[in-house]
Parts: C-alpha cells; structure tokens; sequence
C-alpha cells in the first residue's frame, strides 16, 4: 500500500479544495493511504477533519500571500513532516503549496513529485518584474517535478509558453464536478421564495449571482460596476454574492457609493450551492484570471444560463451563445450588454436552460478521479514501484477507482 500525500495551501470553499477532497476521500483503501496536509485555516477545514480513513495535517505556517521568513519555515516543517510520513506519492495543489511542496517532497527524498496547475499564481495585475521572478522560479523547480496535471487546455498552452514544463509531461485532466448534485428538478417556488427572502429579494425580481471568494482573481468590483448599469436599465434586477473574503471592506464600500444597498447583497459562505444555483435566474462571473471555473459547470449542470469573462479554461465549460455568453475579462460594458440581454428576453434564457442539464463525461468527478488513479498506477510502475494491495480494509463501500 502507498501513500499518496496531497498538499494544499488553504482549504477554502473553492475548485481545488473541492477537487482535492474528492480525491483523497475516494482513494481505493485497498491500495492507498490518503495524507492531506493544508496550511492556513479555510471553511473546509471541518470537513477534511471528518473525512475517514483520512490523515489530515495543519500547518499555519503554510501561507498564501508571498512571506520569505514563513515560507522557508513552512518549507523546513513540511520536509520534516514528509521525511517522517515517507509516502510514494506527493500532489500539490495551488501556487504555494505548489512550490513549497514540491520542495520539501524533494528534501525529504519521495520519489513521485505532481502539481495540478488550477490556474496560475502569475496573473496579469503583477509588475512585471515579479511576473518574470515567479515564471523563473517555477521553471527551477520542474527540475524536480515528474508530472504535473493541467485542469484546462488553456493552462497547459501557458505552461507551454512559459516553458514550465515539456510535452510527455503533462496530462489534462479536468477537476471534476459532482453533476448529480446539480442535475436536480427546479426549486420549488416556497423554497424558491425563502431563500431569496434571506437575501431581501422576492419571486419577482430578476436575480443575478455569483458563488466566488471575494478576491482579486474574482474581480468583484468588475460585479459592482457591471450591477450597477444593469440596475440602471433593468429596474426588476437584483445582485448576490456568494462568498466572502479580504476584500469584502473594499466591496462595500463600493456598493456604497454606487447607492446600491437595496439590490446587491454579499451573502457569506453557504454550503447549499446546488439551491443557490437553482433560486437565480443568471450566474455572472466576472474573473481576471481562471485555471478552470468550476462554479460555470455547475451552473451548466443546473441549467442556469451564465454570463462570464473569457478567462483561463471558461471557453471549455460553456458554448459561447449556448449555455450562455463569454465577454473579455475587464469589458464591463460587453458585460453588462450580456446580462441586460438575457434578463430582458425571457426566451433566450429558457432556451440556455434547456441546452444546459448535462456536461461531457470528461468533467465528471468519477471520471476524473479514474484519470489520476491511472496516471499514480503509471508513475509508480515507471518508478518502479508496485502498488500493493492491502485485503484487511474494513471500508464496506468500495471506491469508485480501483
């Protein structure tokens, strides 16, 4: 049996964190030994805790924004961690945990090094010169990368570009979305009813939402400045957001001036996104930056039309003018066009909602989940080392991958 440690920098209520405790929650126990190990406290933090036969590590030390001193005592902490739990197997997730993981995995000599790529840490809104260093810290550290895990095509084309890494030494394999949660009948129009109220909003408004960190890869105030022209010429119009984050000060503040109080709410964390989802009547996502949007399959899979930006791997989630509209990101005005268009036709949205309901195999959580047990099975038998199978497992529902 071998240990297959994951590696995550925060676990907050996003793509990755979603993607990675699927994985480590679904392992065939016969076989592996899951290890998670996160680093600043997150919403999801609970939940890792709960998961069975799961060997969950904090470590605070382990933080997202750039800290020289912390980051080389994450990096001391989590070798020594490595050293001790000796697994064959570490995958990091997310741009911190990515670098420092991968070179503590190295320090503490574990044979198979990945990284999935859920977007890039190297984003647009840098000075260039921080651009370059991190570009050029990422090239020294596929040195001792076997295999990295692009979520999107868009991601392996940048990877590509930068010279990040080789063709043979990735594969795509998408992060996986729990369709059955989200393929669900319409909400019921009491339910409908209570869940808008919690937001001061009634049946008869035309509500548009997010679900997303409140962050700068977000760009909520693109959101704000979007509602703000569709308020304008759409009086029925109503804004939520889903989530929360350190830029909430700075939000209200702008929904403020905007004298927006009254039809844009920020919401907070739920965990009931598949509800949510189903009481609005268009998602927008108004990103600078995506490794995969996750949160645009989820519309699909709910058939709730989507206006998004044009980010990252969002042109492979939706059909541009089928399951909705795709705008560069930063082009308010294209944005707001989108979304008065389709909150004023009643019949483009219902035809959108029909085409939604199902997305490719590919995108499914179980498919993807046999996609990375695959590539394990490869890399240990390239590495030589024979998975072996461990017959006193006690779990009594068997793991989709074997």
């Amino acid at each position: 049996m071998h240990t297959i440690c994951h590696i995550i920098t925060k676990l907050e209520l996003g793509g990755a964190q979603q993607s990675t405790l699927y994985v480590v929650a679904h392992l065939d126990r016969s076989r592996f030994r899951p290890v998670l190990i996160s680093g600043e406290p997150g919403m999801l933090d609970a939940e890792a805790k709960a998961l069975r036969d799961v060997a969950f590590y904090q470590m605070p030390s382990l933080v997202r924004p750039i800290r020289p001193w912390r980051d080389l005592r994450a990096l001391v902490e989590l070798s020594k961690l490595l050293k001790k739990l000796k697994p064959a197997i570490v995958h990091t997730n997310s741009s911190k945990a990515g670098i420092l993981g991968r070179w503590a995995a190295w320090l503490a000599g574990v044979p198979i090094i990945i990284h999935t790529i859920h977007g890039y840490g190297i984003t647009p809104s840098q000075p260039a010169w921080l651009r370059w260093l991190l570009i050029g810290l990422e090239r020294l550290t596929r040195l001792i990368t076997t295999h990295w895990v692009a979520v999107s095509e868009a991601d392996a084309v940048q990877g590509l570009r930068w010279k990040l890494f080789r063709r043979g030494t990735f594969t795509v394999i998408r992060p996986g979305v729990d369709t059955r949660s989200f393929q669900l009948p319409p909400l019921p129009e009491p339910d409908r009813a209570r869940l808008r109220a919690e937001w001061g909003f009634g049946l008869e408004h035309l509500l548009v939402g997010t679900v997303a960190p409140l962050k700068l890869q977000k760009s909520p105030l693109d959101f704000v400045a979007v509602a703000a022209r569709v308020c304008a010429g759409v009086p029925a119009a109503r804004f939520v957001w889903v989530g929360d984050g350190e830029l909430r000060p700075a939000i209200e503040g702008a929904i403020r001036r905007a004298g927006l109080e009254a039809r844009i709410r920020l919401a907070g964390w739920r965990c009931d996104i598949p509800r949510v989802m189903r009481s609005l009547d268009l998602f927008l996502l108004t990103s600078h930056w995506e490794g995969l949007p996750q949160v645009l399959l989820q519309a699909r899979a709910s058939g709730l039309p989507a206006v998004a930006t044009r980010a990252g791997g969002a042109a492979e989630t939706i059909v541009d003018g089928r399951h909705g509209w795709l705008c560069e990101p930063g082009d308010i005005d294209a944005l707001a066009e989108r979304v008065i268009r389709l909150l004023t036709d009643s019949v483009e949205r219902a035809r959108m909602r029909r085409c939604g309901g199902s997305i490719p195999d590919e995108f499914d959580t179980r498919v993807a989940l046999e996609k990375r047990v695959t590539l394990y099975d490869t890399l240990l038998a390239t590495a030589g080392l024979v998975a072996s199978v461990d017959t006193s497992t006690t779990r009594g529902e068997q793991p989709v991958a074997r």
